[in-house]
């Protein structure tokens, strides 16, 4: 497969393109936001808290996993602008230990309201397999919901003023810094890149049947608000990462710095590249990545040290041999099938059928990732260890 010259991102990465020196519009684009105006760019971001302070119950909601940059977001809305915020969290359901405490930490530091809001687990499943099935994207109901319910909440709240993180310019060509344009939420953005091109008025039809049939109510959390209920609280959704330059690795050190914030194992990544938590909130993102790799030819491992090279802490030999090693069979991928309630060779069939050309997985290949400490509490079903011995125990961390 060709690569990036720099940065070894492959010809299958969604949205990539090669200039005449091999190198890809990730990098460009990347190369690009160290001469965007920041000061000019942060009194905006004043400007627009102080339209918007003190206009309601609360300044601004901040939707919030608990990973490093829900994290730093509210971090520094608070500590920079002394705002107000709603935290709000759509709980996938695959929520790790550590991410847990974190959060709680960081909500007792820094004094917020928080809410939580965790969605029918039967039907989680159902779409689970569905979205899989059409898309090879198992988290269809993860990546609507987190983008859905915080804008649900900010009606029912009347808050306008909704804050996201780091900004998609970081990790595709679907928006690029180049432009020099502040980067939205809004739901244009929102069928492109967040819910597989399937909105839950279309998930609800597809898995409704009379002999299974579907409470329509239970795809309100994942439902878009209408445009006229946004319009009607002047809404104004954005990414704090179009208003301060956004270094994952940076924002991870301070809140590891001012609260406590620590850091986990990421199944079927090296630890020593990804020491700023990259993906630790959610435990299955071993199979997800795994999948991307069946697909694609690369994974996590890729992605992470084209961060370092782009932002000058890896050089591109560094990186190689970290690209080349991953693709690893994660341990995780039982307890996904437990919940999927297929077989092994049910789920290769399925991500076969969409692989990127020229990549051709080998389903040869039996090399296995390490198991991750918290693996065995873990919820599991299906034959997948959901039995005496997979009940929660206490396990020591090591990272």
């Amino acid at each position: 497969m060709r690569r990036c010259r720099r940065c070894h991102l492959p010809e299958t990465y969604e949205t990539i393109e090669f200039d005449e020196d091999g190198v890809c519009n990730i990098c460009r684009s990347t190369e690009h936001k160290k001469v965007i105006d920041w000061g000019a760019r942060k009194e905006l971001l004043d400007a627009l808290v102080a339209k918007y302070r003190d206009k309601s119950d609360y300044d601004c909601i901040v939707p919030f996993s608990g990973g490093k940059d829900s994290t730093f977001q509210l971090y520094y809305l608070m500590k920079e602008y002394k705002l107000k915020p709603l935290v709000v969290r759509f709980n996938h359901g695959f929520m790790r230990p550590t991410v847990r405490q974190n959060a709680e930490r960081t909500l007792k530091a820094l004094g917020a309201d928080f809410l939580e809001f965790t969605p029918n687990w039967k039907l989680v499943k159902r779409v689970m397999l569905e979205a899989f099935k059409r898309k090879t994207d198992f988290c269809w109901h993860c990546h609507s919901g987190i983008y859905t319910y915080p804008l649900q909440v900010a009606i029912r709240y009347n808050v306008p003023l909704i804050f996201w993180g780091e900004p998609l310019a970081e990790i595709s060509h679907y928006y690029d810094y180049l432009n020099d344009e502040i980067e939205y939420e809004d739901e244009a953005k929102f069928n492109m890149c967040r819910n597989l091109g399937i909105t839950a008025e279309d998930m609800h039809g597809m898995i409704n049947s009379p002999e299974d049939p579907v409470d329509r109510r239970d795809f309100i959390p994942y439902t878009y608000p209408a445009l006229k209920e946004l319009k009607r609280i002047q809404y104004c959704s954005v990414c704090l990462g179009s208003f301060i330059p956004w270094d994952y690795t940076k924002n991870s050190e301070i809140i590891k710095r001012e609260l406590g914030w620590e850091t986990d194992e990421l199944e079927g990544v090296p630890s020593e590249i990804n020491g700023h938590g990259e993906k630790i909130e959610c435990f299955m993102q071993g199979p997800r990545d795994y999948i991307k790799y069946m697909k694609r030819g690369y994974s996590r491992s890729t992605q992470i040290t084209a961060f370092h090279v782009r932002n000058g802490r890896m050089t591109p030999e560094q990186a190689l041999p970290y690209v080349m090693n991953e693709g690893k069979r994660p341990p995780s991928l039982d307890v996904l099938l437990g919940y999927l309630g297929i077989s092994e060779d049910e789920f290769n069939t399925i991500v076969r059928a969409t692989e990127v050309s020229p990549y051709h997985h080998d389903y040869s290949r039996t090399d296995e990732a390490p198991r991750l400490w918290d693996q065995d509490l873990w919820h599991k079903e299906g034959g997948a260890g959901d039995d005496e011995a997979s009940r929660p125990r206490v396990f020591l961390k090591v990272v």
